[in-house]
């Protein structure tokens, strides 16, 4: 039996120093919002022959007047350009200027968002998490209410919300490394992929909990630390089997599913890592250091 309770102070130091750093991106890089949220215009490009360089076309698409100039490489012949927000008479006056420039350039997609409709996605966005975060805590409160004799149910389900912040805490600070390094925009996909790490890593923490809170009733000779860790080492296999197949669809969506979806893959991948991870390193040895104090 691998003593993962008994050892919880090196898991919890390593936490610590993911979530510093990850805030710590978050403060001084902050995130790379896309035109979902701070509004804006996308064109979708595809060249005929060879793409030029990525330098030489922000340069014609500043030289045209327009600002917040981001592009981006989509497939192995086309860009994704980003820029403020255009009227559609501007829109295509710079698709013909870019057909003049260079010949056999096609537009794939178009799309733009005014920055009231951005402000009012942001908004939503955070009451999505902020719901669904409330729910799971009201839901397990109320599936573990039959352990309160040993434990609390509330403290199941604020040990799962703790865990389910350094998910997130996580993966937003590795995005905004990449937002700041690599260009890397936080769009509704994003949000998207968000929401997804939040069920997955809080289905992962349920499969524990239940099988602790299983041993609890069970086995009530037991201290809670031999409780819960006997409980951590039961679900074990599971939990890395189920990730690691997961990781392997994932990586498989990464490597063929196109540059539109890649970073949400991304996402996807760094959540369900940071899930398995918190669910067992971080959930259960909260769970018995808060209940001895």
């Amino acid at each position: 039996m691998l003593a993962i309770i008994k050892k919880r102070k090196i898991w919890f130091g390593f936490s610590g120093v993911l979530i510093v750093a990850s805030l710590t991106a978050l403060i001084v890089f902050g995130l790379n919002l896309g035109i979902d949220f701070k509004g804006g215009s996308l064109t979708e490009l595809e060249f005929a022959d060879s793409r030029p360089e990525k330098a030489e076309l922000e340069q014609v698409v500043a030289d045209f007047g327009l600002q917040d100039v981001t592009i981006q490489t989509s497939e192995d012949k086309g860009y994704i350009v980003r820029t403020e927000t255009i009227d559609e008479v501007k829109h295509q006056s710079l698709l013909q200027n870019l057909q003049e420039k260079y010949s056999g350039v096609e537009e794939k997609r178009y799309e733009s968002i005014g920055p009231t409709i951005g402000n009012e996605l942001k908004s939503k966005a955070i009451y999505a998490l902020v719901m669904v975060i409330i729910a799971i805590v009201l839901y397990i409160a109320y599936a573990f209410r039959k352990v309160s004799v040993s434990i609390s149910s509330w403290k199941f389900g604020l040990c799962a919300i703790a865990a389910l912040f350094h998910d997130v805490i996580i993966v937003l600070g590795i995005f905004a490394l990449l937002g700041k390094f690599a260009g890397v925009q936080i769009d509704s996909l994003f949000v998207v992929a968000l929401l997804t790490v939040l069920g997955y890593s809080v289905n992962d923490t349920i499969v524990v909990f239940d099988r602790v809170r299983y041993n609890i009733i069970k086995s009530t000779s037991k201290s809670l630390e031999d409780t819960v860790e006997q409980g951590v080492n039961q679900t074990l296999v599971r939990s890395l089997n189920t990730s690691v197949t997961t990781l392997l669809v994932l990586s498989a969506l990464y490597l063929f599913g196109g540059a539109t979806i890649s970073w949400f893959i991304l996402a996807l991948m760094t959540g369900v890592v940071a899930g398995t991870y918190s669910s067992i390193f971080v959930a259960s040895p909260l769970l018995v250091a808060w209940s001895k104090r």
